[in-house]
């Protein structure tokens, strides 16, 4: 949600000053009878009434650590992620490490050496089934 506007602010502080109700002054402008109360308060208390910064969550844990990490896959590519963990010395959880791999650009091999190393698989053909009935 977006801060309000402070002209809103200003209009809402002029008639609070004027001697109405925050009850009021809230059904005037169609905003909450405490959010006036708040912005008369932040008014009395700091003398600030301008929207403050906006937080949109917090910072990623590995982002003081992606030129460390960038340099760690470019250095050893088949590190596994446990691997990159160790060395970046941090309490990030794989999914987090995970996610900072890819924003990077590297990819992550899914298929292990065993698996190149098996027989071919036959796509599209269903397998026989064997017939274990007996005859009558």
């Amino acid at each position: 949600m977006r801060a309000y506007s402070q002209d809103l602010r200003d209009r809402v502080l002029r008639d609070s000053d004027t001697g109405l109700l925050a009850e009021v002054v809230a059904e005037k402008y169609h905003v909450s009878p405490a959010w006036v109360r708040r912005l008369k308060q932040r008014r009395r208390e700091t003398g600030e009434v301008g929207p403050r910064s906006q937080r949109y969550g917090p910072h990623p844990m590995l982002a003081p650590h992606l030129t460390t990490l960038a340099s760690l896959i470019q250095a050893r590519p088949d590190r596994t992620l446990i691997e990159l963990k160790d060395a970046l010395g941090t309490p990030a959880s794989l999914p987090t490490i995970w996610r900072a791999v890819t924003a990077l650009g590297f990819t992550v091999k899914k298929n292990g050496a065993r698996v190149r190393t098996g027989p071919p698989r036959h796509r599209g053909r269903a397998a026989p089934v064997a017939d274990d009935r007996p005859n009558d």
